[in-house]
């Protein structure tokens, strides 16, 4: 009898491991470039992201929330940043006398380095950018470093929020295209490790992307070391947007 009642447990057990699997989904966008695993199939909007320099830049943002639990992708596009800041240059009238805004587009030791509008500059602080959002909350920061995700260098925080909840950060940058990844979990509630050890990048052909050196964006690929690619999932059911 006994015997019986653990067998039925272990049964319950297990079906309820596999439901709680089973809702969990290797999410992939076609259109910016990544793959992730989400509680369930998420919610898209479309924003307008204002970078350092203050461009106004195209993003989008997925989420899932699940109860107290809420996930979430925050793509930026920054490869249209040299563009933005060539408009931005002209409404300021660069070249004119105008060394506030564009001083980058009159002649001077730094204009290559910066770009016009210094956008160079933009494009290469916009994980410290994306960082100083999350620094500035009210929340206790517990970790903040330096990271990668298949060697794409990054930045990770931590922090725990005033109801005692936890945030867990990944920012990184790829081909000028910026990723922000959240998760926040309930008090006592384990890390969402799913979540966090999941992102991925694709390649134009949305093919994984691993370099076997380090990438750091802006820096062009490393040294003898092409990109490594792929096909394999990192768990749980397919799923593709355009």
């Amino acid at each position: 009898m006994r015997l019986h009642q653990l067998m039925i447990t272990a049964a319950v057990l297990l079906m309820s491991t596999q439901a709680v699997a089973q809702e969990w989904v290797e999410y992939t966008s076609t259109q910016d470039h990544f793959s992730v695993n989400f509680p369930g199939q998420p919610t898209v909007r479309d924003f307008t992201y204002t970078s350092w320099l203050d461009a106004k830049l195209p993003a989008r943002e997925y989420s899932v929330q699940r109860g107290a639990e809420r996930y979430s992708v925050t793509f930026v596009d920054y490869t249209v940043a040299q563009a933005v800041h060539a408009e931005m240059a002209k409404a300021f009238n660069c070249g004119a006398g105008d060394k506030g805004y564009c001083n980058a587009a009159i002649a001077g030791t730094d204009a290559a380095a910066q770009g016009v509008g210094a956008w160079k500059y933009d494009v290469e602080g916009a994980m410290d950018h994306a960082s100083e959002t999350f620094l500035k909350r009210d929340t206790k920061v517990t970790y903040f470093a330096w990271a990668t995700i298949d060697r794409i260098v990054g930045r990770e925080i931590q922090m725990t929020n005033p109801d005692g909840s936890r945030t867990y950060v990944q920012i990184h940058m790829l081909q000028n295209r910026l990723y922000i990844f959240e998760a926040t979990v309930p008090k006592g509630s384990p890390e969402p490790g799913l979540f966090q050890q999941s992102p991925r990048f694709l390649d134009e052909a949305n093919k994984p992307v691993r370099y076997t050196d380090n990438y750091l964006n802006m820096y062009g690929l490393p040294e003898n070391s092409p990109a490594r690619q792929g096909a394999q999932g990192r768990g749980g059911r397919g799923a593709q947007t355009p």
